[in-house]
């Protein structure tokens, strides 16, 4: 994989905040994702969508309060993705708090379903709040509470709308995003 040098971002771009739970230690295990989409430093859409991970077994209920039985019915990644590409269409980038976490679950979640993954920059909202404000530690209920943001930890509506918040936050207050792409895959698309 070949990584390009990050790009500087200043004006406001149309971006998605994403944010997902996982059911066990796969990346492939999304139980459920959440999208909040910016225009102009606003937040024009939310969405929300459970997901039937390919495995039953449930290791991190206890952090996010989901289990199999709420996921049972639910579409697979290969069924939400027609929907959830339509909220990521026309950003400039994604952005995530850690954001390595969010974008190797949807790597793996694209690879799993045989689905071409999207190749979105991120902007990672841990290494944003560091730049922009010399905050440490740097946990989204830490960053959420400086910034006065409501946040259900874990939840990932909650989680999504928090980071689109951040990145806000910090083109209001001049900083830069430093949004850096996709790795570059030498394996042919699906």
């Amino acid at each position: 994989m070949r990584r390009q040098p990050a790009a500087v971002v200043s004006h406001t771009p149309t971006f998605a905040a994403i944010d997902f739970e996982t059911a066990d230690y796969g990346r492939d295990s999304a139980c459920a994702v959440a999208v909040v989409r910016v225009e102009g430093q606003a937040i024009v859409d939310r969405a929300f969508y459970y997901i039937r991970p390919p495995r039953r077994h449930f290791v991190f209920s206890y952090l996010h309060g989901i289990s199999w039985s709420d996921v049972v019915d639910a579409p697979t990644f290969r069924q939400v993705w027609p929907a959830l590409w339509t909220k990521l269409a026309g950003v400039a980038f994604l952005a995530a708090h850690n954001a390595r976490f969010d974008r190797s679950v949807l790597h793996a979640c694209c690879v799993q379903a045989s689905l071409r993954a999207p190749t979105h920059p991120f902007q990672c909202t841990v290494q944003l709040a560091r730049t922009v404000w010399n905050l440490y530690p740097t946990k989204l209920p830490d960053v959420c509470r400086h910034l006065r943001i409501p946040l259900r930890h874990h939840d990932a509506g909650s989680d999504a709308e928090a980071c689109a918040r951040i990145v806000i936050a910090a083109l209001e207050t001049g900083g830069s995003l430093s949004v850096k792409p996709a790795p570059t895959s030498r394996k042919p698309g699906r």
